[in-house]
């Protein structure tokens, strides 16, 4: 039984979950918004979360520990010096989930994770 226990294991194992949500992550801070599955926006929700909290603080730890996750030095830039800064007054919520509807192929429900703050037109 999985009773009390938080989050989805997404049919992968413990390490190929971790570089889903790396990778998916570093998308989001580089693109501003991923089109995605429901269930797989819903689990990297609180991990972008994080992370963007961690750019908020901004000093050296911070971006080690940002470094750690997401293993790009790029996408820990801009996290660093372009999203975080955007946030600064944001006490939290630095993401929206939009659904989308089923996806063609095989009926998966589909949804965007984006910055709430993301300009599509920009």
């Amino acid at each position: 039984m999985r009773h009390a226990k938080s989050g989805k294991k997404l049919g992968r194992d413990a390490s190929h979950r971790r570089a889903l949500y790396a990778n998916l992550t570093g998308a989001l801070i580089t693109h501003g918004r991923i089109e995605t599955t429901e269930a797989k926006a819903k689990a990297v929700r609180p991990y972008a979360e994080k992370l963007i909290t961690l750019g908020r603080r901004g000093d050296l730890h911070a971006r080690r520990q940002a470094m750690a996750e997401l293993r790009s030095n790029d996408v820990v830039h801009t996290l660093f010096s372009e999203v975080a800064p955007r946030f600064a007054e944001r006490p939290g919520g630095y993401t929206r989930i939009v659904k989308l509807g089923p996806r063609q192929g095989d009926a998966a429900p589909m949804a965007l994770l984006e910055l709430v703050d993301h300009d599509p037109s920009a």
